[in-house]
């Protein structure tokens, strides 16, 4: 599919193709320039982007970070709900002081639109890979928010689509362009902890629960393209509002906050496009009402070079541990601790800190100029999905699995296999 090229001296996709510019895979520096300084860019040059799901996230965190960046221009908004999409274009257009920006109901509409370049996706969990596959097949590049997928299986076809159509696609995994992050994987990477043995993640609290009664469809509300994929069910507030924490909608908390901490073990123990290949833990399910996912859990995996990674509840952090000391970033504060504490680079909390989010978003848009890959490309970010999924696998079976990673298949589990994909609700498909 050819397009119409808005910002200057960009390279066509199609040439890039025919080089190998976009070689699957390759690893990916992140370039000067895409932390530099920022130069005005006249509107006809800048990036055009549509945001597709417009609720909180998007609006107080995404959307003002990317109208930040000198050379996009976010010319429309999309929802399902009428107020979110509403709401999301009275930021934009107060930001832009003018009544461009266009809010749309279908995502089809923002598709067909040629003059658009990018899409961020900020929708649930469950329109994440099927958006940006139909984002892929019409020649949009793709910024979207985590988990990115469902399953392995959607991971997978997401890779292979992308790859496909030449996408620059990058995964909201932010922590990794994170400064301070870097800074505690390069004290890994340099030995000043000794060798690796262990990863200790903390994936936050989790909660919420009730009785899915059915209700009125609110007016305003596409509660059937809301739903997407999944399996059709009656409408409820409590099935709505705590959408993630049904296997139909979401994968609770492991899902939810396992990419961003598993993508930091991944590149902590160098073994970005692999997992670990063992796993095992238990869990405490809610026993009734709407919610079915692990509210509590202890998982630990082991990856085939016998570092572990272990997953608990508790404080939102990662901890590297090796032979000689240990150094852990606690995410919600921005807290760094060490032993022994000359690691460190500092131990004073800044507020939000894990949502730095320029480094990443300048990323993709120089990639998406350069058509280079991403840093959380669809493989990169493929890899630290599934040991989510896996660990949901795990618990969701109550036993021990062994993961193949070049296969991507359980190793003499039929039915661990049975789980790798899902029926997805027609139309939907990646």
């Amino acid at each position: 599919m050819s397009r119409n090229i808005s910002y200057s001296k960009r390279i066509n996709r199609r040439s890039f193709l025919k080089t190998g510019a976009l070689a699957p895979f390759a690893t990916t520096v992140i370039p000067a320039s895409a932390i530099g300084t920022k130069e005005k860019t006249s509107p006809s040059d800048r990036i055009a982007i549509a945001a597709i799901g417009n609720g909180s996230r998007c609006v107080h965190a995404l959307l003002p970070a990317f109208i930040r960046e000198t050379d996009t221009q976010i010319v429309a908004v999309c929802d399902c709900f009428e107020e979110r999409r509403h709401n999301a274009k009275s930021v934009v257009d107060t930001r832009y002081e003018n009544n461009d920006c266009v809010a749309y109901r279908f995502h089809e509409e923002v598709l067909e639109r040629d003059d658009i370049d990018a899409v961020l996706l900020a929708t649930g969990d469950r329109w994440h890979a099927v958006l940006s596959a139909l984002a892929a097949r019409a020649g949009k590049d793709v910024y979207t928010e985590k988990p990115f997928c469902l399953t392995i299986d959607e991971g997978r076809k997401l890779v292979e689509v992308t790859r496909k159509y030449g996408t620059v696609w990058q995964c909201g995994t932010q922590r990794h362009t994170n400064p301070d992050y870097l800074y505690t994987l390069d004290v890994v990477h340099q030995g000043k902890i000794g060798k690796l043995h262990t990863i200790l993640t903390g994936l936050g609290e989790w909660g919420g629960n009730g009785v899915a009664t059915p209700a009125p469809v609110p007016a305003g509300f596409d509660y059937d393209r809301w739903l997407g994929q999944s399996p059709w069910r009656p409408y409820s507030p409590v099935s709505v509002n705590l959408w993630r924490n049904h296997w139909d909608t979401g994968a609770g908390v492991i899902a939810d906050m396992g990419p961003h901490m598993y993508d930091l073990a991944q590149m902590g123990n160098q073994s970005e496009t692999s997992a670990p290949v063992e796993y095992q833990g238990k869990a405490v399910f809610p026993k009734d009402g709407f919610s079915n996912v692990p509210f509590e859990w202890d998982v630990e995996a082991r990856y085939e070079n016998g570092v572990r990674l272990l997953s608990k509840m508790g404080t939102k952090s990662i901890r590297f541990i090796g032979e000689e000391g240990w150094i852990e970033m606690i995410d919600e504060t921005g807290e760094m601790n060490s032993e022994p504490k000359s690691l460190r680079i500092r131990s004073a909390p800044v507020q939000q800190h894990y949502n730095i989010l320029s480094p990443h978003i300048r990323n993709f848009l120089e990639c998406m100029k350069t058509r280079g890959l991403p840093v959380c490309h669809p493989e990169i970010a493929h890899r630290a999905h599934t040991i989510a999924h896996v660990t949901n696998i795990c618990l969701r079976l109550g036993r021990p699995v062994r993961w193949d990673y070049k296969t991507e298949r359980f190793i003499d589990d039929e039915d661990a296999n049975r789980m790798l994909s899902r029926t997805m609700r027609v139309p939907w498909e990646i």
